[in-house]
């Protein structure tokens, strides 16, 4: 996502998220992947993004290059007059872009219009530079204008699904317990016929393998970080 800087400043609302420093000295991650990696290239890297700024799908903004400095995600040309902002979407698993992540770009932008002289054009990646990304959803918001979901309401909404319950639920042996229970009764809404008993048995590892698939994710018949999130935020097709 390109934001192109203004040569002149005129105030703006002010961005409607605030930004607390965290020390942290290991990759970058979002508590909720599965290896806690996506934006690392390798682990102890110092360098790990040439966006400005990077936002997951919980609404949370990760400061990258930050302000006034030059971005390395445009491409040759392209950096000196924008600033770039990263939604964490990919061509499987997580490819429709949640609200969260909608919202977490235009609370970036907004920053940097109000603090980094940022202008009003919002482009694609693809806009000058030969790329697939952002992604066939995520540009067709873009080259819709870029709204803001709901309307241009700045209230955080809280994330579809539920924590991940910090246990991989898997087959066999048969696993019971609360989180089976919410797991199974989120697929009967989803359409899928299994017993919502809270036992994770053959049954409902089946259920889990056809959704993996559904959702081109690899297909293990485990209930992990990504498949729980995929349950609820997943469009239903």
């Amino acid at each position: 996502m390109r934001v192109g800087r203004q040569q002149s400043f005129a105030p703006h609302r002010r961005g409607r998220f605030s930004i607390t420093r965290e020390l942290y000295h290991g990759e970058i991650w979002c508590p909720r992947t599965e290896n806690q990696s996506w934006l690392a290239r390798r682990a102890g890297t110092v360098y790990f993004t040439g966006n400005s700024y990077v936002c997951c799908p919980h609404r949370t903004v990760f400061e990258g290059r930050g302000l006034h400095h030059l971005p390395a995600a445009n491409g040759s040309g392209l950096n000196a007059g924008h600033y770039a902002v990263l939604g964490l979407v990919g061509n499987s698993g997580l490819v429709e872009p949640p609200d969260g992540i909608l919202h977490g770009i235009l609370d970036a932008v907004q920053y940097v219009k109000d603090y980094g002289r940022a202008g009003k054009e919002i482009k694609g990646h693809r806009d000058g530079y030969s790329t697939d990304c952002p992604g066939e959803p995520l540009y067709a918001w873009v080259k819709r204008g870029a709204p803001r979901p709901g309307g241009d309401n700045g209230t955080p909404e809280p994330p579809a699904a539920p924590p991940f319950p910090g246990r991989l639920l898997k087959y066999p042996p048969v696993m019971r317990g609360p989180d089976v229970r919410a797991w199974q009764g989120q697929m009967k809404k989803r359409g899928y016929t299994l017993d919502v008993d809270g036992a994770y048995g053959a049954e409902s590892r089946n259920v889990c393998l056809r959704f993996q698939r559904e959702q081109n994710v690899p297909a293990d018949g485990i209930v992990g970080p990504v498949t729980w999130r995929l349950s609820w935020e997943a469009p239903l097709t």
